[in-house]
């Protein structure tokens, strides 16, 4: 029984002697562990942001080759552009782009006639939350820019669809 006793102090002991290693392994790990994490998060967060505003590029592209308007609440035709605008603010999944830019022969604000190449290109910023990531872009935020051409339809430009 004797024996039994002097080795769970020892046992005792060892413990306590190293109770403090652990929190001092945690202090020197946790820094690298959570810039780590939230620099995985920052980067998921601009390859989503990337992907977006590329399918949401797109889907205006495509829709602006066809030489459709939309309508209002009261039926009348939309402008081309704004039309080609409110399709990108649809399909970006609500992300607030306040860059958009359509042009078509070097003119902006034109969605070309047949057969003429319209570029939609849109600029967005992102603030990454990661302070140590961050401070390599200017005010720690990443610029996007994506831009898409395609070449019109042979649609009637008298035409609203």
């Amino acid at each position: 029984m004797k024996l039994l006793t002097i080795k769970a102090v020892k046992l005792g002991r060892a413990i306590r002697a190293r109770s403090g290693e652990a929190m001092v392994e945690f202090a020197l790990v946790a820094p690298l562990f959570f810039v780590l994490m939230f620099g995985i998060m920052d980067f998921g967060r601009l390859f989503f942001t990337e992907e977006t505003l590329q399918y949401a590029v797109r889907e205006a592209g495509r829709y602006a080759v066809t030489g459709q308007h939309q309508t209002d609440k009261s039926g009348n035709a939309v402008a081309r552009v704004q039309s080609i605008i409110n399709v990108i603010n649809q399909a970006s999944l609500g992300m607030n782009i306040s860059n958009i830019s359509v042009t078509s022969g070097g003119v902006t604000n034109y969605a070309g006639g047949p057969r003429q190449t319209v570029v939609v290109s849109v600029t967005d910023n992102l603030k990454l939350i990661t302070p140590m990531i961050g401070r390599f872009f200017p005010n720690n935020t990443y610029s996007f820019t994506v831009s898409t051409s395609f070449m019109n339809e042979p649609f009637d430009p008298g035409q609203t669809y």
